[in-house]
């Protein structure tokens, strides 16, 4: 999940808003100024108010509202801690300021004005960079907090960034552990993600420089003392150990805070991509094997009719066998009788014309009486 150049793995959960990367590219990009008024929602639980006018086109409002990650954090006037405004007047000091007091009900409000970059090109990267406020945000806040740690009487830090799926953040000897409780609603996400956090640890051990990763079905001892509700889980507890070299530099620190702000948004995410996975891989087996079923009942068909066919004309030579034989026997019997015929024996002749002169009486049979039926009524 982390990595010592600062790389985010997590592409889907990338720190920049894009919505708020067309709408300002839109902005920039018109002929004729517009009036323009913006209010939408990432994540959930950060909203964004994009306003400018059509008298002042170059001068665009944005105000941003981010939860509060935990009651620790010094809070400033403007409901955001003073490092967090700290860094983004650095960040941005080149085309934002930031407008105090904020609009109501949002934690920092900047006024853009693009007009002193020229080039397109800088104007795009200027974009990029007040596409991810949200990201300094939240970072700046979770590094004020870390740096707390380790002072005297300060223990484990809970850490809301969704209210429904809290994590605690503790802090010991040149390492920060981040300890995650996981729950899941369908037993098929547990079974995934238990695979998947026991190849997450297994591949943490393997490689030197990847943090620490460990799974436990029990809480961790840096959770002892903390409330029932938050440890009841049934996916267990994922600690993840950020070493320094991890939040060493300002844009590693940021992109690093980022990945543990949405590490269970992640896991839920992979678990979804991965149960759709297995469902496709089984529709195409039972696509497989219907094919499979449907073919061997057509060559069962086809050798069903190719036997009846070898049946029929088995059948048909046979006859023609038989019959053959019958008429070589009829032609051979009749061969016997003519040469019986032509056998002449001595003093037959004489008899036979002496028979000749006998006249042989002719008798007449009898014709049966016809019998006539009556039909009964």
């Amino acid at each position: 999940m982390l990595s010592t150049d600062g790389a985010n793995v997590m592409a889907f959960f990338n720190s920049g808003s894009r919505a708020l990367v067309e709408i300002l590219t839109r902005m920039q990009s018109t002929e004729r100024p517009m009036p323009v008024d913006h209010t939408f929602f990432e994540f959930g639980s950060i909203r964004y108010h994009v306003e400018a006018s059509a008298s002042d086109p170059e001068n665009v409002y944005l105000s941003i509202s981010t939860p509060s990650l935990s009651h620790e954090a010094s809070p400033s006037p403007s409901g955001l801690p003073e490092s967090t405004l700290q860094e983004a007047r650095k960040l941005y000091h080149k085309f934002a300021e930031i407008i105090q007091p904020p609009e109501d009900g949002y934690a920092l409000t900047l006024k853009l004005n693009f007009s002193g970059l020229a080039r397109p090109k800088d104007r795009a990267r200027a974009i990029n960079q007040v596409s991810r406020v949200q990201s300094v945000v939240l970072s700046s806040q979770l590094r004020s907090m870390l740096r707390g740690l380790g002072s005297p009487g300060s223990g484990t830090v809970k850490l809301v960034y969704n209210h429904k799926e809290p994590f605690f953040v503790s802090k010991t000897e040149g390492r920060i552990n981040a300890v995650f409780p996981m729950r899941f609603r369908d037993d098929t996400d547990l079974a995934i993600a238990t695979s998947f956090f026991q190849e997450l640890q297994d591949a943490g051990s393997a490689l030197a420089k990847a943090p620490r990763c460990s799974w436990s079905p029990i809480p961790p001892p840096e959770l002892r003392g903390e409330c029932v509700h938050h440890l009841t889980t049934n996916g267990g507890f994922v600690s993840l150990g950020v070493l320094a070299r991890h939040v060493r530099g300002r844009k590693r620190a940021a992109k690093t805070a980022w990945v543990l702000l949405h590490f269970q948004s992640y896991v839920k995410y992979h678990i979804k991509c991965t149960r759709s996975h297995i469902q496709s891989r089984m529709r195409e087996r039972l696509e497989t094997l219907t094919e499979v079923i449907q073919n061997a009942r057509l060559r069962g068909n086809d050798d069903k009719g190719k036997s009846q066919v070898k049946k029929s004309k088995k059948k048909s030579k046979n006859r023609l066998i038989r019959f053959a034989k019958a008429t070589k026997l009829q032609k051979g019997f009749r061969a016997v009788l003519d040469k019986i015929k032509r056998i002449r024996v001595k003093g037959l002749d004489r008899l036979r014309r002496q028979c000749q002169c006998f006249a042989v009486p002719k008798l007449t049979m009898p014709r049966r009486k016809k019998h006539k039926y009556h039909r009964l009524q």
